[in-house]
C-alpha cells in the first residue's frame, strides 16, 4: 500500500471520528433518549403537560341572583295625603333584601292614605297606607286628623261665627265658603290718629301777663251772612257724632270648612262606627232616654244641645293673616256657603252707599211742600237671636240680649 493510499484512508477515519462525536453532541443538547438507551428515574417521574392538565380543579359555576319587584316612593308623601299614580314606581330589589310585607303591584297603593309620612326611595310597606281617613283615625298615628285632612298649601284658622254669619248653621264641615266683611270708615287727624272736628283753644296773655289757654273748643270757623248784621264770624259745631260710613266687599274666597265648633279633646274628628246594638239593648236604651222626669213625675224637656260659636278654615298662610287681622279689629264675618259643584273665582265690587244708589237706580226723594202723618222717622230692622251692633265709640261687636 502505498503512502497515497494511506493517507486516504487517515483522512476518512478522521472524518467518521468526527461525525460521530458531534451526533453525540447532538443527541445530548436536545433532551432526547439516544436510540436504544433506557431513560433516567427522574424522567420518568415527571409528569406530561397533557396529564397534569386533565387532573385540574374545574371552575364554580356563578348561581344567578333572585330578583323581586317592589313599590317605593318617587317623592315625599306627607301623612294623611292620598296617594296618587305619580307619586309611586316599581323597582327590582334582590330578594332577600325584600321587606315581607312590601307592595308589589302599583295599583295596590294608588288611592290608598299614608298612614305616617313616607320618605322619597322609601319601600311602601303595608303598615305605611291605611285605606281611608277612619282607619287613619285608628292607627294610632301621632298628630290631629286635622292636619291629615289639611291640603299641603294650607294652614288651618278658627274665627267666631253666630246664627245669622253661618248662614242659619247650614255650614258642615266639608264645605266650602266665601267671607264677606264690613268695615266702618271715618276721618281722623292725620297726625293725632284722633276723630275729627278737632278741638282747639284760644291762647292769650292774662293781666299779669302769663299766658293762658282757653277751654277747649270743638268746631271750625267759618263766616255766615246774617240778616241786619251782613256777613260774621261763627264757630260750626256738629250736631251729632261723625257718622261712619260704610262699605261691604266679599275677600277670601273658597275656603275649605274643616270644622264647625269645638274640636274633639284628642284631636280626633274620624271615629269607627259602632257595632250596631242588638235590638233588646236598643229597646232598653230606648226607655231609659224617657225616665227623665221629676220629683212630681212630670217629664223633663230634652237637654238643649248649644249651638256652634266657632269655625275652623283651611286657607293659604297670607289669607290667615288677613283673617286674625279681621279678628283682632273686631270686625264682622259672613260666610257666603258656596256651591258644592263651584270651583270658580269671581271678581265683586265693594258697595257703599254710593254704590247701591247707583246699581239699583235709587233716587233721592224730592222735598215737598206736604208729608205724612205719623211722620215716618225708622224703619224697621231684622232681628235675630243675636244681631251684632257698632256703635260709633267702640269697635268690638256687641250683642243684644
Amino acid at each position: 500500500m502505498n503512502s497515497r493510499t494511506r493517507l486516504f484512508l487517515l483522512i476518512a477515519i478522521i472524518i467518521i471520528v468526527v461525525a460521530v462525536i458531534a451526533a453525540l453532541l447532538l443527541q445530548n443538547n436536545s433532551g432526547e433518549t439516544p436510540a436504544g438507551s433506557t431513560p433516567s428515574a427522574t424522567t420518568a417521574a415527571q409528569p406530561t403537560r397533557e396529564t397534569t392538565t386533565s387532573r385540574s380543579t374545574p371552575e364554580p359555576t356563578a348561581e344567578p341572583i333572585q330578583v323581586v319587584e317592589v313599590v317605593i316612593a318617587v317623592q315625599d308623601i306627607p301623612r294623611g295625603l292620598p296617594i296618587a299614580e305619580n307619586m309611586v314606581a316599581t323597582v327590582q330589589i334582590p330578594e332577600q333584601f325584600a321587606p315581607f310585607s312590601a307592595f308589589s303591584v302599583a295599583e295596590d297603593v294608588i288611592g290608598k292614605i299614608a298612614r305616617t309620612d313616607i320618605a322619597r326611595e322609601e319601600i311602601i310597606i303595608q303598615g305605611k297606607v291605611v285605606d281611608d281617613l277612619v282607619a287613619l283615625a285608628n292607627s294610632g298615628s301621632v298628630g290631629s286628623d286635622a292636619a291629615a285632612v289639611l291640603p299641603s298649601n294650607r294652614v288651618l284658622v278658627a274665627v267666631p261665627m253666630d246664627r245669622l254669619t253661618s248662614v242659619a248653621y247650614a255650614i258642615q264641615p266639608g264645605d266650602r265658603v266665601d267671607i264677606m266683611v264690613s268695615l266702618l270708615f271715618i276721618d281722623v287727624d292725620d297726625q293725632f290718629q284722633s276723630q275729627e272736628p278737632n278741638e282747639f283753644s284760644f291762647m292769650y296773655l292774662d293781666p299779669d301777663n302769663i299766658l293762658t289757654f282757653s277751654e277747649p273748643i270743638g268746631g271750625r270757623f267759618d263766616t255766615r251772612i246774617i240778616p241786619n248784621l251782613g256777613t260774621q264770624a261763627v264757630m260750626i259745631r256738629p250736631s251729632e257724632p261723625q257718622r261712619p260710613r260704610l262699605t261691604t266687599q266679599r275677600t277670601i274666597q273658597n275656603a275649605l270648612v274643616v270644622n264647625v265648633g269645638d274640636f274633639p279633646a284628642d284631636g280626633r274628628l274620624f271615629i269607627a262606627p259602632t257595632p250596631t246594638p242588638l235590638p233588646q239593648a236598643e229597646e232598653e236604651a230606648s226607655t231609659e232616654g224617657t225616665t227623665r222626669r221629676t220629683e212630681e213625675g212630670t217629664p223633663l224637656p230634652p237637654t238643649e244641645v248649644p249651638r256652634p260659636d266657632i269655625i275652623a278654615l283651611a286657607v293659604s298662610p297670607q289669607e290667615a293673616v288677613v283673617l286674625t287681622w279681621y279678628v283682632e279689629a273686631g270686625v264682622p264675618i259672613t260666610f257666603a256657603l258656596r256651591s258644592a259643584s263651584s270651583t270658580s273665582l269671581t271678581e265683586t265690587d265693594p258697595v257703599t252707599l254710593d254704590y247701591i244708589l247707583n246699581r239699583f237706580r235709587i233716587t233721592l226723594p224730592d222735598r215737598l211742600p206736604y208729608s205724612i202723618e205719623p211722620a215716618i222717622r225708622s224703619i224697621r230692622q231684622l232681628e235675630v237671636g243675636t244681631r251684632i251692633q257698632l256703635n260709633t265709640t267702640t269697635s268690638q261687636p256687641q250683642e243684644n240680649p
